[in-house]
């Protein structure tokens, strides 16, 4: 009888660990990859200029014949929005999608005028695929967005099980958990399961979709004004939800920002989103009725600055201005790092004369679509896995979420808290650490697809922190002698004394100029010159590194 050869199978994230946003995992072996998810990462203040992160895809260009196909487990820009990026580096010969996530993947590639160059395939539930060696089959999940799945890759090594996001949702707003499917997957056996880990913190359940149907008929009993609510664009259940009690209590519905629209469009053709048609009034009609007729649906939860409802509370919006007696909802809580953002837009809106209402104890307005405790130990008791490897996190979630696994008999040794690039092998049911694989960040900004690099961005901060100073420097290369004394310009770095100090930064790098011209030299020490001398002075005079930039003009 002919031996089966083995192919370990490796696997890695390159991005969504350690992190909460950017997913994108890996399942290779010596003749395929699949990948499940490419998504982006929204940048906060400490990235200046930037509009999305997503993951370095220099290992998928590197093994590019090997790609069989890319997997999507639902519609949420942290797992959709890198696509757009991902195919013009490499070929994907297909991507299969739920049905939501097609739409919404279709319509991105649109904007970027380049949806003919991917084959999107539909699946379900019951659908099956087989990519080489890799057999996949799918299990439904309740996430905030329809259309969520579960994936299962089946493979001479073992079974390898990722729940993408979920939560277990007794009332879901849509279909329930495939929790009997789950059961049945770990009866049969699982050697690694993958598992969501962003509410690994919280103890209990996630509260249900419909509970913060309460509080949103609550807000609409209460206000007298104008209400403005702003939600994820693609959190379908919540939009449903709030366009249902703006029917119920008489509001005519504006919808402002283009994702937004967008994604209504989509989820209403769907069926998704049930609004009727005639509740539907453009921004430009928002007048003819009263304030308490009206109900603005938007993007901006974030305190994102180019979103509608950040324009709106900077008064820049051409049909939207806050007025007093107006409320505004943020039903979504705040991503990691975009609480300052969120603030400042708050205080704006507070300042025009809004109420502003944020997610709290009291305002139970946004429920989160990722499992707590008791969901992840319910999860993990139904898959009952050999190995373990938490993913969609922070690194203390990851951490968290392993010693949940731990207390419920899975041995700390099969427990894998890894960053992105880390790898692991599975190979005839065992599964063990492998080398890293070639991993980072690109930075996007606009449609470059190419990205940003470290030392740009390292360029920007600089700017935002230490400002710049150009020191211009004339000299006359024939007879080696500087004209004039360096000429300097100064932007963000200093103002008290400024006249003073560019007199003294311009008498120092004016002599060590001198000095050097007095040697063997070039224009690229000439200008190494120039930076040490201006940084050394003022690093004494502000204790701050601005970007020094040397200008060499000569004569000849």
């Amino acid at each position: 009888m002919e031996k089966s050869i083995s192919k370990p199978v490796s696997i890695y994230a390159l991005g969504g660990l350690g992190e909460v946003g950017k997913n994108m995992y890996c399942f290779e072996n010596e003749n395929q990859i699949v990948i499940i998810d490419c998504g982006v990462k929204f940048p906060g203040v400490e990235l200046p200029g930037i509009d999305y992160i997503v993951p370095d895809f220099t290992h998928l260009k590197n093994n590019k014949n090997k790609i069989r196909a890319l997997i999507i487990t639902h519609g949420h820009e942290d797992h959709i929005g890198g696509i757009p990026f991902l195919i013009q580096h490499v070929n994907i010969p297909v991507i299969y999608a739920p049905r939501l996530a097609s739409a919404l993947i279709k319509s991105r590639l649109e904007e970027y005028r380049i949806a003919d160059r991917v084959n999107i395939v539909e699946y379900d539930s019951d659908t099956k695929i087989k990519l080489g060696d890799f057999n996949v089959s799918f299990f439904r999940v309740t996430h905030s967005i329809p259309d969520s799945f579960g994936v299962v890759l089946d493979t001479s090594e073992g079974r390898i099980v990722s729940t993408g996001d979920f939560k277990v949702d007794l009332t879901p707003i849509g279909p329930d958990i495939e929790l009997q499917k789950i059961a049945e997957l770990g009866r049969e056996g699982v050697d690694l399961l993958l598992s969501d880990s962003t509410n690994a913190e919280n103890e209990g359940y996630t509260p249900s979709e419909k509970n913060v149907f309460d509080s949103i008929n609550e807000i609409f009993n209460d206000a007298q004004g104008r209400i403005v609510v702003s939600t994820f664009s693609s959190n379908i259940s919540r939009i449903q939800q709030i366009c249902e009690s703006a029917v119920a209590h008489g509001r005519k519905i504006v919808i402002v920002g283009r994702s937004m629209e967008k994604v209504v469009e989509i989820a209403r053709g769907f069926g998704y989103i049930k609004i009727p048609d005639n509740s539907i009034i453009p921004s430009t009609d928002i007048k003819q009725y009263r304030n308490s007729e009206i109900l603005i649906l938007c993007t901006g939860s974030q305190g994102e600055p180019n979103a509608a409802l950040s324009r709106i509370a900077a008064g820049e919006h051409k049909d939207v201005k806050i007025i007093p007696g107006d409320t505004v909802v943020f039903s979504s809580s705040a991503i990691p790092g975009n609480g300052i953002m969120i603030a400042h837009i708050v205080n704006l809106l507070t300042r025009c004369g809004a109420d502003c209402i944020t997610n709290s104890i009291l305002a139970d307005i946004h429920s989160s679509g990722h499992p707590s405790k008791q969901e992840l130990r319910l999860v993990l008791k139904l898959f009952n896995p050999k190995y373990f490897m938490p993913m969609h996190g922070e690194y203390r979630m990851l951490r968290l979420h392993a010693e949940i696994a731990t207390s419920l008999g899975i041995p700390a040794e099969n427990c894998f808290v890894l960053d992105n690039g880390d790898v692991l092998t599975l190979a005839k049911h065992k599964v063990t650490r492998g080398y890293a694989v070639e991993h980072g960040v690109s930075y996007i900004d606009g449609k470059d697809i190419n990205g940003l690099n470290d030392a740009v961005i390292e360029d920007r901060k600089a700017l935002t922190n230490d400002g710049m100073m150009i020191v211009a420097v004339s000299i006359d290369s024939n007879a080696n002698t500087l004209i004039g004394e360096p000429v300097i310009f100064n932007r963000g770095v200093i103002q008290i004394n400024i006249t003073k100090t560019i007199e003294e930064c311009s008498s120092l790098v004016g002599k060590a100029v001198r000095e050097k011209l007095a040697t063997k030299t070039n224009f690229a020490e000439l200008k190494i010159v120039i930076k040490n001398v201006a940084d050394k002075y003022l690093y004494a005079k502000t204790q701050r590194h601005p970007m020094i930039i040397p200008v060499i003009m000569n004569k000849n």
